[in-house]
């Protein structure tokens, strides 16, 4: 969700919504424009981008109406506005029109940064989009959209979303207003996997999990269907060890804190289920072959599908160490 950094009045005179995070941004612009439709159903709504915004265009553009009509300026990729352009708006931002809203959208970083500080020094709405590049920010964001509807979705849930559909918050988002659009009540882990059960089965987490459950079979099919649709295996080498590491963890330290073992309280409620077959020598056995894989995966090997099959099937087995001889 984007964060307001700054006065959360939608007409403002300007806003300024800064990051590269293309759905945030458009939701920005979609929120100005919503609420000055709201207060005059006849808005004027003008989307230019830097080449459409010439020296002298945004004079034309706020320059007083016969009418006084409510009119949305938005202005795309600010940063890259031309030198003469980048002094119409600053002296713009001095002495903002009435009955009009500028929205600035700029990606941040030092292009163009005269103009960011610029609209702040101007006390422009401020609106942060940044670019969502850690799964942690991506499960938030999906958090972030259950609560923005009042529904609820189970932590597991949440992330069986975020481990089937990556990085694209634009899928995301589309996949929670549908699941909200479809289920009456909680939605829980199995309902996101009907929904995506083919996509989410290939996920590099689900993989792990099943490595480590000792579920070769799944393990191996899903492993195929992940390197049929092109994931790298390096990724997939980092989700088993980190499957294989959170066994060991939790082994050696049953009684520890959450924050101490670096795992929120559902995912150590999901790996004491998950350890229960698991001997300390099959977690050293299995840490192993992680390694073997990860250099297999690298250039140490001819054949990287053969290096992760190999790692998927030792670990499976070694899941089922405990008890044996």
């Amino acid at each position: 969700m984007a964060r307001k950094t700054a006065s959360d009045d939608l007409l403002a005179p300007v806003t300024l919504a800064v990051g590269q995070e293309d759905l945030l941004l458009d939701r920005a612009v979609r929120e100005v424009v919503a609420a000055a439709r709201a207060a005059d159903s006849d808005t004027d709504v003008r989307d230019l981008t830097p080449d459409q915004l010439q020296p002298g265009t945004l004079a034309e553009l706020t320059s007083p109406s016969l009418f006084a009509e409510r009119k949305v300026v938005v202005v795309r990729n600010a940063q890259d506005l031309s030198a003469d352009t980048v002094k119409d708006v600053k002296a713009y931002l001095g002495s903002p029109a009435e009955e009009i809203t500028l929205v600035l959208l700029h990606a941040g970083g030092a292009k163009g940064k005269g103009l960011l500080d610029a609209a702040r020094k101007a006390g422009a709405r401020e609106v942060a989009c940044p670019k969502m590049t850690k799964a942690t920010d991506r499960l938030a964001f999906v958090r972030g959209e259950f609560r923005t509807v009042g529904r609820s979705a189970t932590p597991e849930a949440c992330q069986a979303l975020v481990d089937a559909l990556g990085s694209d918050l634009r899928e995301l988002a589309s996949a929670v207003s549908q699941l909200v659009a479809d289920i009456e009540g909680t939605i829980d882990e199995a309902t996101v996997g009907r929904y995506y059960s083919g996509r989410s089965e290939a996920s590099n987490f689900t993989i792990a999990d099943r490595a480590v459950e000792g579920r070769v079979v799944e393990a191996l099919e899903a492993l195929r269907w992940s390197i049929a649709t092109g994931e790298p295996p390096v990724k997939i080498v980092s989700a088993l060890a980190q499957g294989v590491r959170a066994i060991g963890k939790l082994q050696s330290s049953p009684n520890a804190r959450p924050a101490d073992l670096g795992m929120p309280p559902w995912k150590i409620n999901q790996v004491r289920q998950q350890m229960r077959g698991w001997s300390p020598d099959g977690v050293a056995v299995a840490l192993r072959a992680v390694a073997e894989a990860d250099a297999g995966v690298k250039g140490g090997g001819d054949d990287p599908e053969y290096a992760l099959e190999k790692a998927v099937v030792t670990i499976a087995r070694a899941a089922r160490s405990r008890g044996r001889a």
